[in-house]
């Protein structure tokens, strides 16, 4: 969003922003140029469609501010008893509107700017948005770089068929910057519901979990040296699985998944 800022000895300073080609107004700015006092009684009285609630950067910080359009703007005129109404009208109709249709802003000081002043200013505002945005696409160039390896990672995993044992997670969690080991990964996993507490299913998945795919359990027939044959069962995570743990790690998100 693009707040231009344009002031009026008489009226003061009037904040607009452009929005789906359409330039919006500041409701408090208006209402305090035209003195009127209760900007609330005026908003009920407009048309929901032209009213845009738009972060606005002020002295006081960022700030959620209401924006109107035109056909508002005119309503919110109407609206004000005071004999400069109609003099605010003739300023935004014949300079400060025509100003933004033309030149896509309202440039401050261009009523008594020559043509060859308002392009050089024109031109200087051009470059500094283009400045602005190739700052923008460097800076988004290089988050893709440092999240290049994350991005290979949730790729390479995401698609795998291969499940690991949690102490494995533990591994490939440590190296993503988080210092957890097996056994506290285990706790972790059973505090926030993922595995079973107690019993003979101890630290066994909840199946809840086995059917969003992030588990599979293994089971392996032994055969012990009487003959006796003994089933061990071992829980793994899934490519899903490791995705899904990583996450919720570098996210800070530690917590059990409703």
């Amino acid at each position: 969003m693009d707040l231009q800022i344009f002031n009026n000895e008489e009226f003061g300073e009037i904040r607009t922003v452009t929005k789906d080609n359409e330039p919006m107004f500041c409701l408090a700015d208006v209402c305090k140029a035209l003195e009127i006092a209760n900007v609330g009684n005026v908003r009920q009285r407009l048309s929901a469609k032209g009213i845009r609630i738009m972060d606005t950067h002020t002295k006081g910080g960022t700030q959620k501010m209401t924006f109107i359009n035109e056909a508002n703007l005119y309503k919110t005129i109407f609206q004000s008893r005071k004999d400069s109404a109609e003099r605010f009208t003739d300023w935004v109709t014949s300079e400060v509107l025509p100003s933004i249709r033309k030149n896509g802003g309202y440039i401050a000081g261009q009523e008594t700017m020559t043509d060859d002043e308002l392009l050089a200013k024109a031109l200087m505002v051009a470059n500094n948005k283009i400045a602005e945005r190739d700052r923008i696409i460097e800076h988004q160039k290089a988050k893709i770089e440092y999240d290049r390896p994350k991005t290979i990672f949730a790729d390479a995993v995401a698609t795998s068929n291969t499940s690991i044992l949690v102490g494995d997670l533990a591994k490939i969690i440590c190296q993503n910057g988080v210092q957890i080991g097996q056994k506290r990964l285990f706790a972790w996993l059973r505090e926030n519901g993922y595995l079973m507490k107690s019993g003979s299913s101890y630290n066994m998945p909840i199946q809840r979990y086995v059917q969003q795919g992030l588990f599979e359990v293994k089971e392996r027939s032994i055969q012990n040296p009487d003959g006796s044959v003994r089933i061990t069962i071992t829980p793994k995570v899934t490519g899903k699985g490791q995705l899904y743990f990583v996450n919720k790690f570098l996210g800070g998100d530690n917590g059990k998944e409703e």
